[in-house]
C-alpha cells in the first residue's frame, strides 16, 4: 500500500511538472492579433512608397506563455507571443528596436526607403523570466520565418 501511495504521489508530481513545463515553453501569450487581411498584406513584403518596413518576429514556441515587449525608437509598440510578428512602416533613417524582458536587447540600424528589414526576437532562458536577443537576419531567412507566424496589431503605448 505504501509503495502504491508513494508511486501515485510521484506520478501526480511528475504530471504537474510536465504541465508546468508545457505552460512555460509552449503556452500561448495573449497579444492583439491583426485581421487576416492585414496578415496577408504584410506577407507580400512590400514597403509603402517613401518608407521602409521592419518585420520583428518571434517564430519559436519557447517561453510561449510570456509576452515580450518591443519598442521602436523608445516607444513601446506592443508585445510578441510565440509565432507572431510586427510589420512596422518607418521613415528612412536611423532607428532603434528594443526587446524588453529580464534584459534589454537593442538593435540600431539605418533604414532606406523601399526596403524591408527582418529582426528575429530570439527567446533565451533567464533567471526569473525569459531573456531575449534581437538579431537582424537576411531577407530569405526573415521571409521564411514571418510566413510561419501571424501578424500582431501594433499599438503605440
Amino acid at each position: 500500500m505504501k509503495a502504491t501511495l508513494g508511486h501515485g504521489i510521484a506520478r501526480a508530481l511528475g504530471g504537474v511538472l510536465v504541465l508546468l513545463a508545457a505552460t512555460l515553453f509552449a503556452g500561448c501569450a495573449s497579444v492583439p492579433m491583426a485581421s487576416a487581411e492585414a496578415d496577408a498584406a504584410a506577407k507580400r513584403f512590400e514597403a509603402p512608397a517613401g518608407k521602409a518596413t521592419i518585420y520583428i518576429y518571434r517564430n519559436e514556441i519557447i517561453g510561449g506563455a510570456i509576452a515580450l515587449t518591443v519598442a521602436l525608437d523608445g516607444r513601446v509598440v506592443g508585445r510578441t507571443g510565440p509565432k507572431t510578428f510586427f510589420a512596422l512602416d518607418v521613415a528612412p533613417g536611423a532607428h532603434e528596436i528594443s526587446s524588453i524582458t529580464e534584459n534589454t536587447s537593442t538593435l540600431k540600424f539605418n533604414a532606406s526607403a523601399g526596403k524591408t528589414y527582418f529582426v528575429w526576437q530570439e527567446v533565451k532562458m533567464g533567471m526569473w523570466q525569459p531573456r531575449s536577443q534581437l538579431q537582424q537576419v537576411d531577407e530569405a531567412t526573415g521571409r521564411k520565418a514571418v510566413l510561419e507566424c501571424k501578424r500582431i496589431e501594433p499599438g503605440l503605448e
